[in-house]
Formats: structure tokens, C-alpha cells, sequence
């Protein structure tokens, strides 16, 4: 078994572990901004959350569609630690793909205790609306904190 392929193991268990990523979002103005939220992946190529549209990485998106995501467990002993990275582009759903979306993100709900979520939960007048994030990088931290790309 090569490096890449460990590494491309570790990434989708780590995808797979955890239950939030932190996504990084820039303003019009590129002001930073990172914000912890509960994902569901869909083939480790996207991942799928609600959030209120009032929301600042909300509102970020809306101006500027690329993102920073990172997925780590924040609980393991120090000195240990391995994390996902990946550069994608965010979007509010609203189209064709909004119901594969909701179902991606219900399923993952209910199997950590959330709730059952539908269409109806992310379209006006609700609070809440479906975004979704398409990845076109993956990486992990090699040997030597180098960054490493990895397919998945």
C-alpha cells in the first residue's frame, strides 16, 4: 500500500468520524471568517449543512463563493492530531439538486440523534436554508507537515 493511499484512508476516516467542519469564508472585501458547522458528505466531494441566510458565512458566500474547509477531531492527545483540508466552492441550494441534498443531510441527521429534515425545513419562509460545498482539492499533512494531496 502506497503513502497516497493511507492518506487518502485517513481522509475519508476522518470525513467519515466527525460530525463538524469549519468553514472558511471571506467577505467582498476578503475579511476572513470561520465558522464551525454540522456537515454531511456526499462521496467526500461535498458536504452539505443548513445555516440561516443572515448568517456572516452565510451572507460570505452569497459574495464570494470560494471556501476553506477543514475537518479534525479536536479531541485527541496533543502532538497527534491529522485533519482533512480542502478548497471548494460554496452555495446556497435551491435548484434540481435541493432534494439530494436535504436527503444527504437528513440520513446523517438521524443517525446522530438530529432530526428527520425536508425541503419544506430550508425553503422561505423557514429560518434555515441548505448550502452546500463541492470540493476540488483534498489534503492531509504529511511526515513532515508538508501538505500532501490526496484523491478520494
Amino acid at each position: 500500500m502506497t503513502h497516497e493511499v493511507d492518506l487518502g484512508a485517513l481522509a475519508t476516516a476522518i470525513i467519515d468520524a466527525n460530525l463538524y467542519m469549519v468553514l472558511g469564508t471571506a467577505d467582498e472585501d476578503g475579511r476572513p471568517w470561520a465558522s464551525p458547522v454540522y456537515y454531511a458528505p456526499a462521496a467526500y466531494q461535498e458536504l452539505f449543512w443548513v445555516s440561516s441566510p443572515n448568517a456572516r458565512h452565510s451572507r460570505n458566500i452569497a459574495a464570494r463563493a470560494d471556501v476553506g474547509i477543514v475537518v479534525f477531531d479536536s479531541r485527541v492527545p496533543i502532538g497527534t492530531g491529522q485533519a482533512v483540508y480542502m478548497a471548494a466552492v460554496a452555495e446556497e441550494l435551491t435548484g434540481p439538486d435541493s432534494e439530494r441534498g436535504i436527503d444527504v443531510f437528513s440520513r446523517r441527521s438521524v443517525e446522530h440523534g438530529g432530526s428527520a429534515w425536508t425541503l419544506e425545513d430550508v425553503r422561505p419562509p423557514a429560518r434555515l436554508r441548505l448550502y452546500r460545498a463541492t470540493a476540488s482539492e483534498h489534503f492531509v499533512l504529511g511526515a513532515h507537515d508538508e501538505r500532501v494531496p490526496v484523491s478520494l
